[in-house]
């Protein structure tokens, strides 16, 4: 390795589930911004080809075709002189499914390596259809540098970057598709400190962004120095591309300092990855807009929340009027509304309640036929017009059909939380208006936090006897117990929405991936060099 210097773009990119023509439309639209700059090699997101985790698609040998394919074209493409790229896919090896990351350079595959560590916080599906690769070896670019390699998890611990490390490597390059949960920031950055110190080298982690079902990944890619420190920041929930110029010092690679955004955390960074997994739901259904029933905080943060998403201009919204009462109480809904610009009409629902009522018998309490009611009426406004209709907590015991629930993760303390935070507050991007949302009254009805409290942790398993002991009173707890047992919490509902704390389900809800009747691929074997080298067979040449 002789060279002094090389430029790496990293590629903060937005892929879409099972779109793999998509994707590397995306891959050439970075490449291709990198070339301006002057980038030397671009790397881009874990799984990029498949669009992010989707172990049900990478099953299927269609699909498995279509990345390869699609690889071997890119490769080709790299021919013309311009950047190298390194490209996360799924790669069929001997029979077995790998998560791999290929460089693309001189017209060829030059190498591959494969995801160690498989099956990390809880994603079992990936280790069961995903093999585990071995320990890997650095891999040469151009004869400048040896790049180490690694994959989402793989810098989780101490054993892939050692390995790379102890095998010649010069620098750590990652390359993850990891989803925002609360904290996870710091989460993040330990890790790769903590790989840093151990190896002495520096590091590149990159991280995709978008919403993929109730899955939001939040990008904010990093890079560090071998002295640990940030050279650069990317922004959170927002596609961005980044150019770092290295430079060998005293034979040790140095970044030159760039920008460093600044990246929301607590209740913004919550904030956000709901609007941007709104946002991406809405483009990836195929929607015209959202429809949203107003009526309290919990729906006008939702209301927000969509604004901010698609703009005004593509939200309607209604207030179910189930009785009089409702009807005189519209006027603070319709304030709402006017707030954030969208139109809003008052829907009579309460007569389809009363006759679904009557039409189902005398069993049936008034609160199912006006639940009943509600969500028939919502669920053919939104078939109307082509509209995702947005749910809320009257709303979740309901039958609606395809929908989202943009604050299904938050509790009524947080929800009121949340709506202080948008009177003054709004996140990069947000194509909503400025300043006061929620009615001032609205605010001052503070929600009860010990019943949050409680709430929470009967959903999350523990014994009466424990919460009484954490101080709450045992009437209070049987009584939420109850009323956990006879309705059901927003948590569970059928409606999609954000998950801030475990990760979303495994099988894509939706996906972009057609099987168009292609003959089986047969793999272009000279057009691959090393693949798969562990840190035992050195390095491949």
């Amino acid at each position: 390795m002789t060279e002094s210097s090389f430029r790496l773009a990293l590629a903060q990119a937005n892929a879409t589930l099972g779109d793999v023509a998509g994707n590397a439309d995306l891959v050439r639209a970075a490449r291709r911004e990198a070339a301006l700059a002057g980038a030397d090699l671009v790397l881009c997101p874990e799984l990029m080809l498949a669009g992010g985790q989707a172990p049900g698609l990478a099953l299927l040998p269609a699909f498995q075709d279509a990345c390869r394919r699609t690889c071997e074209a890119l490769a080709r493409e790299t021919a013309d002189g311009g950047p190298a790229v390194l490209l996360g896919l799924p790669w069929v090896e001997e029979g077995r499914i790998y998560n791999a990351l290929a460089l693309l350079d001189g017209g060829v595959i030059q190498a591959v390596r494969f995801k160690v560590r498989l099956g990390v916080d809880g994603d079992d599906d990936e280790a069961k259809v995903f093999s585990p690769g071995p320990l890997p070896g650095p891999v040469p670019f151009r004869g400048r540098v040896r790049l180490g390699l690694a994959i989402g998890a793989d810098i989780a611990d101490e054993e892939v970057a050692e390995c790379l490390a102890e095998t010649g490597a010069e620098m750590l390059l990652v390359a993850a598709a990891s989803a925002f949960r609360r904290d996870t920031g710091d989460v993040r950055m330990n890790a790769a400190v903590a790989r840093v110190v151990e190896t002495g080298l520096p590091l590149a982690w990159l991280n995709a962004v978008g919403g993929q079902d109730e899955r939001v990944l939040d990008g904010a890619s990093f890079a560090l120095d071998h002295e640990r420190n940030l050279t650069h920041q990317l922004p959170a929930f927002a596609e961005a591309l980044a150019v770092m110029a290295w430079r060998r010092e005293r034979g040790a690679w140095r970044c030159e300092a760039g920008e460093i955004a600044t990246v929301p955390t607590a209740d913004a960074a919550d904030y956000a990855a709901c609007v941007l997994g709104l946002r991406d739901h809405v483009r990836r259904t195929g929607s015209a807009g959202l429809l949203l029933a107003l009526g309290g905080p919990d729906a006008a943060l939702a209301a927000a929340m969509a604004v901010d998403a698609v703009g005004p201009e593509r939200v309607r919204a209604v207030v179910m009027a189930m009785s009089d009462t409702e009807d005189r109480g519209a006027a603070d809904n319709r304030a709402v509304a006017q707030a954030l610009g969208i139109p809003c009409r008052l829907v009579p629902a309460a007569p389809l309640g009363a006759l679904l009522a009557e039409t189902l018998g005398a069993g049936i309490e008034a609160a199912t036929g006006a639940a009943a009611a509600r969500a028939a009426l919502l669920t053919a406004l939104a078939a109307q017009e082509n509209l995702t209709l947005l749910t809320d907590a009257d709303a979740a015991g309901s039958p609606l059909v395809d929908a989202f629930d943009p604050v299904k993760p938050f509790s009524a303390t947080e929800i009121a939380r949340l709506c202080e935070l948008r009177q003054r507050w709004k996140p990069a991007g947000a194509l909503g208006p400025d300043g006061t949302i929620v009615p001032a009254a609205w605010l001052a009805q503070r929600p009860d936090p010990q019943r949050d409290e409680i709430l929470s942790a009967l959903g999350q398993g523990r014994r009466v006897a424990e919460i009484v002991a954490d101080g709450h009173a045992r009437e209070t707890v049987m009584a939420l117990q109850e009323e956990l047992r006879r309705t059901r919490s927003r948590a569970p509902s059928a409606a999609a929405g954000v998950s801030l704390t475990v990760a979303g389900p495994r099988q894509p809800r939706r996906h972009g991936f057609v099987d168009c009747g292609q003959p089986v691929h047969q793999p272009d074997a000279a057009l691959v060099r090393g693949v798969g080298r562990s840190g035992g067979d050195s390095i491949d040449f």
